[in-house]
């Protein structure tokens, strides 16, 4: 059986190297990686994989299948943080698969397939602004331009990986090729409140949401705010209040669509002076394509007709765009067939966040195991989840790893 204590006390201490002394916050190629890839890597190993850091310095441990050098199911997430972050988002994932490993090795059992657990090194991109570094290496899609993207202190990535002993020239070494990995997988904390909600300890995902950012601007006239009436005024902070509403209104129609406005700068800023410029973001995630277009054109569309009415200029100008990624139907098969037979009940839900699994698509099916966390707070050090849900979700994904089959071969 799985040791779903030591799976909890192992995410303990990856958490006790921060680069916060009060709070955790880990970056791509600091000193705080180095010490936490020396416990991985030490872990890998106690559970008979043959373990190493890769080109791009993800943690890679293979345990090999009855023939060597068969094909592999990766497992694994990302061993980075955001800023002020919790202990689970990723480590959670990592330490559970080694954790299975670890069962399978006890006993002596190899399997038709090699397993292969990835701590990825970068997903989150705090230190360069580019997101899923680690897996993007591993499926070769790995963006060169972004050696040159340089961190708050000024250093480049090429420079931060040459100093901690990497070469940047070798980046593609990192690559896995499609026909060695069967699939890749993942257990996840859900990050949201659904599985709680249900009272659910587990949760088979359905897709990665696709996602849509933009910036919006909004310019008005500014002016003295005891002078002018109400009726020749050109606010544009009340345009720009009117689209909030107007995008919350349109997401609270269409089914499993989000949209976010998170950040509002305005201008001039001062208590007397009628806001002259608006600038705020927009967040739009579904888990379809269709559905993610369909709700951005609508609320981009009601934006400019508030901007025509109100006698305000609008500016939208997009910042990112992802694609949904849908976790493979025979996988999101096999992980309900394994919640099932441990005694649980099978609900399917769609990931709000984005994962490794989106750049992993490009050369494996994927699939993902969620783990209820408490209150469904995540990217904050409140950030919690239970042991007994730990166990859940590992006695999941060790049944799953054991039942598995290619879905090519299906």
């Amino acid at each position: 059986m799985v040791d779903a204590r030591r799976i909890y006390d192992r995410c303990e201490a990856l958490a006790r190297h921060s680069e916060q002394p009060d709070g955790l916050t880990r970056v791509f190629l600091s000193s705080e990686q180095r010490a936490v890839d020396e416990l991985v890597l030490g872990w890998m190993r106690e559970a008979g994989m043959e373990a190493r850091l890769d080109a791009i310095g993800n943690c890679v441990g293979r345990y090999e299948a009855t023939e060597p050098g068969r094909a592999c199911l990766m497992l694994g997430s990302h061993l980075d943080t955001v800023r002020d972050a919790g202990k689970y988002d990723g480590m959670l994932g990592v330490v559970t698969a080694i954790e299975c490993v670890a069962e399978l090795h006890s006993t002596g059992t190899r399997l038709p397939f090699a397993i292969e657990v990835v701590g990825f090194a970068d997903e989150e991109g705090v230190r360069f602004g580019a997101t899923l570094l680690g897996s993007r290496a591993v499926a070769g899609s790995f963006d060169r331009a972004v050696l040159d993207a340089v961190d708050a202190s000024g250093v480049s990535m090429r420079d931060a990986m040459t100093a901690f002993g990497l070469d940047p020239a070798h980046i593609g070494d990192a690559a896995h090729r499609r026909p060695h990995i069967l699939a890749y997988a993942e257990l996840h904390i859900e990050q949201g409140p659904v599985l709680e909600s249900l009272g659910l300890p587990v949760g088979v995902v359905t897709a990665i949401n696709g996602g849509n950012r933009v910036s919006i601007e909004i310019t008005g006239t500014a002016g003295h705010a005891g002078t002018v009436p109400m009726h020749l005024r050109r606010d544009a902070l009340a345009a720009a209040s009117e689209c909030v509403l107007v995008i919350e209104r349109l997401t609270g129609s269409a089914a499993d669509v989000v949209a976010t406005v998170g950040r509002l700068v305005v201008s001039p800023g001062a208590t007397n002076v009628i806001p002259g410029n608006v600038r705020f973001t927009l967040d739009v995630r579904a888990p379809t394509d269709d559905a993610r277009h369909a709700a951005r054109t609508a609320m981009e569309a009601e934006c400019r007709a508030i901007a025509q009415r109100r006698g305000v200029d609008i500016a939208i100008v997009p910042l990112w765009d992802a694609r949904t990624s849908a976790c493979d139907t025979e996988l999101q098969q096999q992980f309900a067939a394994a919640v099932e037979a441990e005694r649980m009940r099978v609900h399917r839900l769609p990931s709000g966040a984005g994962h490794d699994g989106m750049a992993l698509i490009d050369i494996a099916p994927i699939g993902m195991l969620f783990v209820r966390c408490k209150g469904g707070i995540s990217h904050n050090p409140a950030e919690a989840v239970d042991v007994t849900d730990v166990d859940a979700g590992a006695r999941v994904l060790l049944r799953f790893i054991r039942h598995f089959q290619p879905p090519d071969a299906r």
